[in-house]
Order: C-alpha cells, then structure tokens, then sequence
C-alpha cells in the first residue's frame, strides 16, 4: 500500500517473524479478552480489571517496542497525511448543520464554541489517541505479522475495534467503518497523529449532534444494556408528559464517553 520503507521494519507480513508468530497469537488474544472483560463487567470490579489490562497493554507495548518511529509517532508523511483531518472536520461541519436543522443538537456542548468543544473534550481527545495507539500499536501490528496480507490484517483489526464496541449498533457500524480506513491509512502513511485527531474529531461529533437514546449515550458493552434499560424505564414512567425534541435532546446529552 506504498509503505515507507524507512518505517516497515519489524512491520512486515510473511514467514520472518519477530517475535515469534505464537507469541503473536498469545498477545493479541489475551490483550482482546482482557477489553471484554472490562467492558462487560460491572462495577467496582471493572475499575480492577481497567487497571489490569491497561498494565498488560503498556507492559507487553513497552517490552516489543521498536521505535517511535514504526509505531508513527513521527513528523514524516504528516503533511501528505493531513487530508483525513480535513475530511474529517468537513463531515463534522456538515453533520453539525444538519443536527442543528432537526434539533438534535446539544446546545450545552457548543455554546462555547471551540473553545466550549476543546475544555468539555479535551479528556476524550487523549482517549482518541489512545485508542489509535492500541489499534494501530497493538492489533494491526501482530495482525500484519500473523495473516498472510496487509488487507486481511486491515479487516481483521477493524473487526476487533468494532466487537469490542457491541451491542452499540450505531458505534458498532461506525468504528468497523473507521477500524478499516484508519488501518489502511497507517499503513500507507505510517504516522499515527492525523488518525488520533480524526478519531477526536468524529468522535465530539457524534457526541454533541445524535441524541443519547440513539446512539445509546456513547457507551458499549454493559454500560450500553444499562442505560438503555434507564432509558426505557424512565420513558415508561413519563408517557403521559408530551415534551419538546429540543428538550429531550437537551435532557438525554451524553454525560459519559467512550
């Protein structure tokens, strides 16, 4: 996929494999159980199992790091690169406008301009990155060395970024969509900083212009079944109040994200 050549080392498909294809195998699924072990245990014992996995992560990162560089933390094909951001915040502007005509969006967040976004979002802008640093960093770097093509590599990655976001069908579709152009485009431009702005970008996105109950508030896993079951209750003890879709847009905002 017209790779750089500089960045390929230790990134490369086929029989040579460091560290070992087993070792491979082992990480990826253990790494992959642990996040659905997080995500679909309750509390107090997720914080646990949060903390846990996030260890295993970094740990088993820190000890197969090869660079900076090969895992895109670079200046290097930044420019030729920057158009997935603007992409991006041209689908951003569009959804906004659109949101705003049917009054799904959540006047709270954008009242203070980009400024408002920035100090609500900075927080969720970091996990953006992080998570592009696990898809990246962690999944399609053993996937490219484990499957025989970049391509099956790619789907494969995107298929795990997008379960570990069940039973939200919305982020589901979403995050698969995302999972294969973010991969595609690591491995052709090898620099990590315009996906992890992308990944922020459409994430607010989303946050502040579909209503909470559509896209059940931002949330996976037993996060997603339990706000729906809220939500449900909560619509069943106010059937006889008739409100306004500006405030029960206003009302349903999402207070946590994912």
């Amino acid at each position: 996929m017209g790779a750089d050549p500089a960045a390929t080392s230790g990134f490369e498909s086929g029989a040579a494999v460091n560290p070992g294809r087993r070792r491979d195998a082992v990480e990826l699924a253990v790494g992959f159980a642990l996040i659905l072990l997080v995500i679909w245990t309750p509390r107090p014992w997720q914080r646990v199992l949060y903390c846990a996995t996030a260890l295993f992560l970094i740990g088993v990162m820190w000890i197969s790091f090869e660079g900076a560089r090969a895992m895109g933390l670079r200046t290097a094909n930044l420019l030729r690169s920057l158009w997935v951001v603007g992409v991006a915040l041209l689908l951003a502007g569009g959804s906004l406008l659109l949101a705003e005509r049917l009054h799904t969006l959540h006047a709270s967040d954008v009242g203070g301009g980009l400024a408002g976004l920035l100090k609500r979002y900075w927080g969720y802008g970091l996990w953006a990155f992080a998570q592009q640093i696990l898809l990246q960093g962690f999944f399609l770097r053993r996937m490219v060395r484990l499957l025989p093509s970049e391509g099956a590599a790619v789907l494969g990655a995107a298929a795990i970024f997008a379960l570990a976001h069940l039973p939200n069908p919305i982020l589901t579709l979403i995050t698969f969509v995302w999972g294969l152009l973010a991969c595609a485009a690591f491995l052709r431009y090898r620099n990590l900083y315009p996906l992890g702005l992308t990944h922020a970008v459409l994430g607010v996105t989303l946050a502040v212009s579909v209503p909470g109950p559509m896209i059940g508030n931002m949330r996976v896993g037993l996060g997603y079944l339990s706000y729906v079951q809220r939500h449900r209750s909560s619509q069943r003890s106010q059937a006889p109040h008739i409100v306004s879709t500006h405030a029960w847009v206003r009302a349903e905002a999402p207070t946590r994200r994912s």
